[in-house]
């Protein structure tokens, strides 16, 4: 069975980071996010528990148990 994951544009919108998935996508292709110390380029990149992803002066581990209630992991 796969882990429980989400996508990284998908994360960047619910930690309020970007506001619309087009947000999203122009800061990920733009180089300016970094998963687990490298940059990402890949908006669909998958990630798991325990990632850590640092975007515009922030950095967050992901805890997929405490995302809101409706949003699909994959």
């Amino acid at each position: 069975m796969d882990e429980p994951s989400i996508k990284l544009d998908q994360l960047l919108k619910v930690k309020g980071i970007a506001t619309t998935g087009g947000q999203a996508k122009l800061l990920i292709q733009a180089g300016e996010v970094r998963v687990n110390g490298r940059v990402e380029t890949r908006r669909g990149r998958k990630l798991v528990q325990g990632d850590r992803v640092s975007t515009l002066g922030e950095t967050f581990e992901v805890d997929l148990a405490n995302l809101e209630p409706d949003l699909p992991l994959e």
